[in-house]
């Protein structure tokens, strides 16, 4: 008899702020405590580094160039078979509570219920981000971070505990079912606006962490594709002082101590209702954040700050340790279904299956990025020890991340790795063929546009930047 699952996904969590993973200072007892007692993949990636079309790859185990849904305007409405309506097809219990950033209440998004959702605003999402030609594109209202930035309570920190408080109810009310269930559950933090409870905010005095690494003012030179990416939501520049920007790294580690302390409370449940050694646990993030290198925040590249995420899994019959093969969001879409023992058409492959084999390092990974802020299509292909970052229309980043984990040194106009670009290249082709694809997105996001009456009525629609939370 299967166990039940609880899989839990956080918002913008850098797969690196953990102390299983090795991080200098971030305080993460409970998913340390986690990973302590399961599996911490160590090199896990997002199908695309920013929240609505990740969330439609993980819903459905198909990569964003398979499911079309390219950016935050275009959210997941149960169009395309997930695993969730693989699990209610075969009368598996599968409820939700948190955020998910589908598109609106009472779709088909397969679930038997939905807790205290967090959708897209008005069911059509950031539609301002579907216009990315350079000429057209318009910046953000108000400062994507937030007007305010240190310690206190938001409308996400109050979500958050909403949230958990509802899980922990969940899960007494359900200690005793006859069937396994399957629980999914959705945590803001650590995502923007970077406010965090004074107690965790003091865990990370700004005077003492080290300065981000990279920063253009210290003659770091971005790549053009990036440049132009952040330039439609430039952060850096828009800090008040350098002690505010301190302030920021500091709420940000402040929110990954938050979050948490609210997987610790959610562990605690399953201890206090005896559901521990019945469920199995999935702990991962949507995308990852930049922190402040690079001079970049937010997500929307593919530099490991922001393309990597963190993964564990951890319950009965999981092997305790860590896995180094690759492995992405579309490989928890394959899970859960195959956690009860159901077919599932994925592209992914069950992270069970992924530990019992042969580490497998030359795996091949891709990401995607057609959203806010991207003049052309760009995508990652994680192969062995290289990352290469493919831009349309750009010269291609090539890493080594094994001599260079820090991705400082380029590597891909040197004539001595010219084979490694084409192999990797042609491992992308084999993928995705990123021209057709980087033309689909433009085509499907101006179809869109002009579904709303065109431009200047578009850009009265959505939200100006972070999604609001729903009322708890």
């Amino acid at each position: 008899m299967s166990s039940n699952l609880l899989v839990i996904l956080s918002d913008e969590h850098q797969a690196r702020a953990m102390g299983c993973a090795g991080h200098p200072f971030v305080q993460t007892p409970n998913l340390d405590a986690l990973a302590g007692r399961g599996m911490r993949f160590t090199d896990a990636y997002t199908p695309s580094p920013i929240c609505v079309p990740a969330r439609a790859s993980f819903a459905t185990g198909r990569h964003v160039h398979q499911t079309r849904l390219w950016d935050n305007a275009m959210p997941y409405t149960g169009q395309i078979p997930g695993w969730g309506h693989c699990l209610q097809n075969a009368g598996v219990p599968v409820e939700s509570i948190g955020k998910l950033h589908y598109r609106q209440n009472g779709d088909p998004a397969g679930f038997d219920q939905e807790h205290i959702p967090m959708h897209v605003v008005g069911g059509n999402g950031m539609v301002w981000g579907s216009i990315r030609a350079e000429s057209e594109r318009v910046s953000p209202p108000t400062r994507m971070l937030g007007e305010y930035i240190g310690a206190g309570t938001s409308k996400y920190t109050e979500y958050d505990k909403a949230v958990t408080d509802r899980t922990v109810t969940w899960l007494s009310d359900h200690a005793k079912d006859e069937k396994p269930w399957c629980l999914y559950v959705g945590l803001v933090a650590p995502h923007f606006p970077l406010v965090v409870p004074q107690e965790f905010f003091d865990l990370y005095p700004p005077d003492s962490l080290p300065a981000p690494k990279m920063n253009p003012k210290d003659g770091y030179v971005r790549h053009p594709w990036v440049e132009l990416q952040n330039a439609q939501m430039e952060s850096e520049s828009n800090f008040k002082s350098a002690a505010e920007r301190r302030d920021a790294v500091a709420a940000y580690f402040g929110l990954v101590s938050w979050l948490d302390h609210n997987v610790g409370r959610l562990m605690q449940a399953l201890q206090d209702n005896g559901l521990t050694n019945e469920t199995t646990v999935i702990y991962s993030s949507d995308h990852g954040d930049n922190v402040g290198a690079r001079g970049l925040w937010g997500k929307s590249n593919f530099y490991q700050e922001s393309v990597a995420v963190p993964m564990i899994m951890a319950g009965p019959d999981i092997p305790v340790g860590t896995c180094d093969t690759p492995v992405d969001l579309l490989d928890i879409a394959a899970t859960i279904p195959d956690h009860f023992d159901l077919d599932f058409e994925s592209e992914g492959m069950p992270l069970p299956q992924i530990v019992s084999d042969e580490p497998d390092l030359g795996r091949v990974i891709l990401s995607q990025y057609h959203a806010v802020g991207a003049v052309s299509g760009g995508y990652m292909l994680r192969k062995g020890r290289w990352k290469l970052n493919f831009y349309v229309g750009f010269d291609s980043e090539l890493f080594d991340l094994i001599d260079d984990p820090e991705e400082a040194n380029n590597l891909a106009a040197d004539p001595a790795f010219a084979e490694v670009v084409r192999d990797l290249t042609a491992a992308l082709h084999a993928k995705v063929d990123p021209e057709a694809a980087n033309t689909q997105a433009f085509a499907d996001q101006a179809a869109l546009i002009e579904s709303y009456g065109g431009r200047e009525a578009a850009l009265k629609l959505g939200a100006p930047g972070a999604t609001p939370p729903p009322a708890t």
